[in-house]
Order: structure tokens, then C-alpha cells, then sequence
């Protein structure tokens, strides 16, 4: 009896040690997030970065602190839609010239995660139609997006699961030859072919079932109905950040004038972003 007295104690203060822990490890603090401040033509902005995409965070830490963006323009503006920048070739570039194929010699990971959506401020990684939907090293888009009702969305998702099903049949074991063609093709820049090999998924595609449908969640679809955002871009560009000090700057940039290829017809430029220590 002694025994079993001295097991049932030992026992409960086992079970309060793993419950003082498991306390304990909810209680744990979020990691901060890093945050910038963008400086441009049209305003100042905060961003935060999201610890979820920490290849895409270090990323772009990395680029700030040696300074990369400064003096770069949004080459591309799409109002209702996005404000694009980030191609290392727009700092010295002149009128009319052609942008956004700048870049430098990697790409970054892809890193989806469900909780990350293209909501109004969203900072999210530009990239080429790559097979693995690697992201650009340095061009970036900043959504300003427009308020969505339950029928848009259900469009965005109708594109969202288009765009999955390409994605999930090139990764297909059956259809591998066809995967190595896109990656010889993307490598050697060999645009005629990999958009003839790109044609040819997305005929195929239409047919392609053999993945998990995406719905966007109730709490995201609220805020594209109230806040906005580009909702069809999920799952398939990397969103790694968003605005938390200064939208309006997002609204200013887009409503600029533009041109050939949606480039402003007036610079509107970063001029510089700066690491918050």
C-alpha cells in the first residue's frame, strides 16, 4: 500500500510537470518580426516580414542592409492590381526603356503557407513561370488589390485551382519528360518552346484531378470583402510580408500615369530601404 502511494504520487507530479510545460510552451511569445521602412518618391512606408518565409525574409533583409533597392523604380503599375519593383537594371535606366527582365544570379525557394494570402498591402515575390515557382532574388509587388465579392472569389478560386493543377501535373511522375522539358527550356531561355510546352500543361490540365481542390478560407474571404486584395494570386506566388504603416503610399503609386509594359511615364522611385534595428 505504502508503495502504491509513494506511485500514485510520483505519478501525479509527472502528469503536473508535463502540464506546467505544455503551459508554459503556449505561453511562449511570438518571434518578433523584422521590420523596413521603404522610402519613396510618394511616401514612407513600415513593413513587416513574416517569419513563416525565412528564406524569403533573410532574403530581403540581405538586399536591404547592402543597400540593393536604393534609388530602384516601380517599373510596373497596375492600379486595382499591384505596384511592382525591384529590377536591379531600373537604376540607371532611361525613358521608354524596357524593364522587369533584371535579376540577379538565383532565385529564392518557393514558401506557401495557408495563413499568407495576397490581401491589400501584401508583399509578395515576383518570379518567372518557373516549374518550381522559385521567386525572383530581388522584384517584389505590393498589392493594392480592390474590395472582392463572394462571386469574384469564386472565380480567383476557379484560377487558383487552374493554376494547381499545372503545377501538380509537371510534377507528376507520368508526365516527367514533360517537367524536364520546362526546366530545359526555362534554363536556356528558350521562350518559343517553354511557351509551347506551357500551352500544351494547361490543355492538359483542364482534365488533371489528381490534387487536394484549394478553397480560400472564411476568415481570408472576410477580408478580401472588406479590405481588398488579389485573391487569385494564392498558393502560387510567395507572400512574405505586408504594409503596416502606410497603405496610402501603395494607393498614391498606383494611380500614377503609365505606358508601354504599365512602366509609370513619370520615375516613381525607392529611394531607399533601411532595416528597423
Amino acid at each position: 500500500m505504502r508503495y502504491s502511494r509513494i506511485s500514485l504520487v510520483i505519478t501525479l507530479l509527472l502528469l503536473l510537470s508535463i502540464v506546467a510545460c505544455e503551459t508554459k510552451k503556449e505561453k511562449e511569445p511570438e518571434k518578433k518580426r523584422e521590420m523596413v521602412e521603404m522610402v519613396t518618391d510618394k511616401g514612407t512606408m513600415r513593413i513587416a516580414l513574416y517569419n513563416e518565409t525565412p528564406q524569403h525574409r533573410d532574403n530581403f533583409l540581405k538586399l536591404a542592409r547592402e543597400e540593393a533597392y536604393d534609388s530602384l523604380l516601380f517599373h510596373r503599375v497596375i492600379e486595382n492590381f499591384m505596384v511592382q519593383g525591384g529590377d536591379p537594371d531600373s537604376k540607371i535606366a532611361s525613358a521608354g526603356d524596357t524593364l522587369g527582365n533584371g535579376d540577379l544570379d538565383y532565385t529564392v525557394p518557393a514558401e506557401f503557407h495557408p495563413d499568407l494570402f495576397h490581401k491589400k498591402g501584401a508583399l509578395a515575390a515576383a518570379r518567372t513561370g518557373n516549374p518550381e515557382r522559385a521567386s525572383s532574388s530581388m522584384q517584389f509587388y505590393l498589392v493594392q488589390g480592390q474590395v472582392l465579392t463572394d462571386s469574384l472569389l469564386t472565380l480567383a478560386e476557379n484560377t487558383i485551382n487552374e493554376w494547381l493543377a499545372e503545377h501538380y501535373l509537371i510534377h507528376d511522375p507520368q508526365y516527367k519528360e514533360l517537367y524536364e522539358g520546362l526546366k530545359k527550356a526555362d534554363s536556356a531561355q528558350n521562350w518559343r518552346q517553354f511557351r509551347t510546352l506551357q500551352d500544351s500543361v494547361r490543355n492538359m490540365a483542364t482534365t488533371y484531378t489528381n490534387f487536394e481542390k484549394y478553397t480560400i478560407p472564411p476568415a481570408q474571404r472576410e477580408v478580401y470583402k472588406t479590405e481588398g486584395g488579389t485573391a487569385f494570386l494564392d498558393q502560387n506566388y510567395t507572400v512574405y510580408g505586408e504594409v503596416v504603416e502606410g497603405l496610402n503610399v501603395i494607393d498614391s503609386i498606383a494611380k500614377v500615369n503609365t505606358g508601354d509594359m504599365n512602366r509609370p511615364l513619370e520615375d516613381v522611385r525607392i529611394l531607399k530601404i533601411r532595416v528597423v534595428e
